[in-house]
């Protein structure tokens, strides 16, 4: 069980959590789905309004 900081911290370098590794089991089912995932959403067709604000951004560009 962590002990709870009764104190506030004054380092400010982030907290670090040991965790175990993950097994290469989990690795592997992880990238699989999160490719899956990512594929599915670039398939999908832009929205008019995103069209919109990326026009915009290009005239600011240029």
């Amino acid at each position: 069980m962590a002990k709870i900081q009764s104190e506030p911290r004054t380092d400010t370098r982030p907290c670090r959590i040991e965790t175990p590794p993950l097994s290469a089991t989990v690795r592997r089912h992880l990238g699989k789905s999160l490719r899956s995932h990512y594929a599915a959403a670039l398939a999908e067709p832009v929205s008019e309004r995103l069209e919109a604000v990326l026009a915009k951004l290009e005239g600011q560009k240029g």
